[in-house]
């Protein structure tokens, strides 16, 4: 880092990466590029027909490099900065500095824009020159584009993809409209600085595109587009705030992950704009191979469920209770899903609503495969219908569809948003998934079990297993969320959902007491990635200590240390719940062997190979400090918390939990865990909250009102203090 030294969201380079794939990205919701690249993608923009439908690439006027022509070696850096997602190059030649500053609009989904400035820096009155070296060209192997008239100034373009998802099915429309680019910007002898803006309006109608561009140049009249995008990604930012004591490093890379993955969700402030789901690759990075085509993943909204914490060794386990609730039940957390949710259940929510467009689809899969309900598929696009380009994952990896599911129960625990199951799809969403479970098992008269045959566990190095321990407990979670909100809702329960949900087998080793991979595994066979350990967190599978241990140490040293990023973080957070605090460190920095230098870009896979701008892993290590070192657990009657962390972090704070529909700012120390309510919602009116030791005892949290646990013990200050909140205005609380 040069000038964004100790400056842990800054980061600063005199060089770019020799690998072209590690440059970083700028995006929003809707566009995104990677910096110096001559395409742009846009959200929901594919062609090319089932296995070979692809994120279609647009032409993209961004990608420019600015040059100083006669220079000689002129000093350069390249700096992202993720406080402003702003990406920024710089020359400075004896006598001035050139920079140019590329951004994705946060708020206004629809554009993106660069500046060039030139600033002045002796009495020289010389014109100073500099070049842009642009490779653009209005063609697109993936759409047929037409010149229309140009409109305020712009050049336009629009056209159709080439090839639908379906037979007969949308072929997405792409209007583009962008200010023409120089080959020179020249600064005047009589002026001393100068700032030259150019903008790219991208949209599925030209209304839109026009409209985007229109106040794009009215913004840019008022000296106001680049802070306007600056106050809407700051205010983001805040609203989703991680910041930890510790090694630059892990601060570094917490910052990265928050920059890129909040790139990718809706703005607060955009409602009206579908959201088109998340690629593990990210929407602006990769190309057909690199990215997974644009498709969606299970690493989008994979989770899963945990019981009640293993003990804590900072005093106890806590819990955030509503009054009005008395039961607990188990809910669920993986990947990038959860800390979306954990922090901005707005966008959460948008994630699900793109699976309830694309159920039509995913009722198709099953359809197809000869069950019922709705299979989502391995790889989705526009349609809900399979598009893996490899036949094998989206018939045997079915373990998809409960991922999918374990995403709305876990929104539904934490949000008790009825509306999206009542009015807005969800149900039909969940009822589907439980009748395709239902269909898909068999029953075992030998072991008097339900079985699920033929199928590919997250260990993909292994296929047409039966029994997959994890693809049959994440089975038992969606028909048990099925049954549990059909009685919130008042709906008649299927007999069959209850009974198969009983009898499902999940291969259990009593001798070992450990959890085989699948009917059939042998310890010791190698596995490529997290497949069992996901039982423990995030499935959270009821097991012992002991279990939790064995599953450990079983798979740990048989997990190819060439599997992806996501992996070792499910490890960490194994051991942080056993507070073996020196594993979890350990299994945590196998993660940085995938950030690549110096702009934080994630690798899939610790050579280099694989997704690049890999958002999953980052979901999984945001995992790591979320939900490990805080111990956060999210149940249908709770929010347990218990943290713990390595000796090299000394403290984290978190803002804007959201929990029930209130936000809460969580500061851990080792001495303390500090706890405020700083906003609650008044429509619906959020759920009143308390916090419960593991002793028993009870305390409300009021909004504004600091609350301090004492890290060693079970008590909180006596309740009389509590019941009196000008007494607690007027006196914080200490530790008892």
């Amino acid at each position: 880092m040069a000038d964004g030294e100790g400056d842990p969201g800054v980061f600063t380079a005199t060089a770019l990466p020799g690998d072209p794939r590690l440059l970083p990205t700028v995006t929003n919701a809707f566009l995104g590029t990677r910096v110096f690249r001559d395409i742009l993608h846009a959200a929901g923009v594919y062609s090319g027909a089932a296995g070979d439908t692809h994120r279609a690439d647009l032409p993209s006027p961004l990608g420019l490099r600015l040059a100083a022509p006669g220079a000689r070696s002129p000093a350069e850096s390249f700096t992202l900065n993720t406080w402003t997602g702003t990406f920024s190059h710089t020359i400075q030649s004896p006598g001035y500095t050139a920079t140019h500053q590329l951004y994705a609009h946060h708020s206004l989904v629809h554009l993106m824009a660069f500046s060039i400035t030139i600033r002045r820096l002796d009495g020289s009155t010389h014109p100073i020159t500099v070049q842009l070296q642009s490779l653009f060209v209005p063609q697109s192997q993936d759409l047929h584009l037409t010149p229309g008239p140009d409109f305020q100034g712009a050049h336009y373009i629009y056209g159709q993809t080439l090839v639908p998802e379906v037979e007969g099915g949308p072929r997405p429309t792409v209007h583009m409209l962008w200010t023409p680019i120089p080959q020179w910007l020249t600064l005047g002898g009589e002026e001393q600085e100068r700032c030259w803006q150019f903008l790219t309006a991208v949209a599925g109608s030209e209304e839109e595109a026009k409209h985007s561009y229109s106040v794009g140049l009215a913004l840019l009249a008022a000296g106001s587009l680049h802070h306007s995008h600056v106050r809407a990604w700051a205010a983001l930012r805040r609203g989703c705030s991680v910041e930890l004591d510790g090694p630059p490093a892990l601060r570094q890379a917490l910052h990265g992950c928050l920059y890129y993955l909040l790139s990718a969700v809706p703005p607060r402030d955009c409602p009206g704009v579908p959201f088109h789901g998340i690629s593990p690759g990210g929407l602006s990075n990769g190309t057909r191979g690199e990215d997974y085509w644009g498709h969606v993943f299970w690493d989008q909204v994979k989770e899963a469920v945990l019981t009640r914490g293993l003990g804590t060794a900072t005093g106890g386990s806590i819990w955030l209770l509503s009054p009005s609730q008395s039961r607990r039940a188990a809910s669920q957390d993986t990947w990038m899903f959860p800390n979306i949710l954990l922090l901005y259940p707005e966008a959460a929510r948008a994630i699900l609503q793109y699976r309830v467009r694309t159920l039509e689809g995913a009722r198709r899969n099953a359809q197809e495969q000869g069950y019922e309900g709705a299979k989502f598929p391995w790889e989705s696009a526009a349609t809900g219908r399979e598009v893996c380009p490899e036949e094998i994952y989206g018939a045997q990896e079915i373990h998809v569809t409960g991922d999918v599911l374990m995403a709305f129960e876990q929104y539904y625990c934490t949000t008790q948003d009825q509306k999206l199951f009542q009015e807005d799809g969800g149900w039909e969403l969940v009822e589907a998934v439980a009748q395709y479970w239902c269909s898909r098992m068999v029953w075992s008269e030998e072991e008097q079990l339900y079985h699920i045959r033929g199928v590919m566990p997250p260990d993909e190095y292994h296929s047409q297993v039966d029994n997959s321990a994890y693809t049959n407990a994440v089975a038992r979670r969606s028909l048990n969320f099925a049954t549990d909100l059909a009685r919130d809702l008042l709906l008649p329960v299927p007999e069959e959902w209850e009974d198969r949900a009983r009898k499902i087998k999940v291969p259990f080793d009593e001798e070992r007491k450990y959890h085989p991979e699948y009917d059939g595994y042998s310890p010791g066979e190698p596995v490529k990635q997290a497949d069992v350990v996901l039982l423990g967190f995030p499935l959270m599978h009821p097991m012992s200590a002991e279990v939790r241990r064995n599953d450990l140490e079983m798979y740990e040293p048989v997990t190819d240390p060439a599997g992806p990023a996501m992996t070792w973080s499910m490890f960490a957070v194994g051991w942080l719940e056993l507070k073996e605090l020196q594993r979890a460190q350990s299994q945590l920095e196998k993660c940085f062997s995938n950030i690549t230098e110096p702009f934080k870009v994630w690798v899939e896979n610790s050579d280099g190979s694989g997704a690049v701008n890999f958002l999953t892993g980052m979901g999984g290590f945001l995992q790591v400090i979320l939900f490990g070192f805080t111990g956060f657990r999210i149940t249908r009657s709770s929010l347990l918390f218990d943290p713990a962390f390595p000796d090299n972090i000394t403290k984290l704070e978190v803002s804007s939990v959201s929990y029930l529909g209130n936000k809460l700012e969580v500061t851990i120390t080792r001495e303390e865990i500090r706890m405020e309510v700083t906003e609650t919602s008044q429509d619906p009116p959020a759920s009143p909250l308390e916090a419960v030791l593991e002793s028993g005892q009870c305390f409300p949290l009021w909004e504004g009102v600091a609350a301090l646990f004492c890290c060693r013990a079970e008590c909180l200050l006596p309740h009389s203090t509590w019941m009196d909140p000008e007494v607690t205005q007027q006196d914080p609380l200490k530790p008892g």
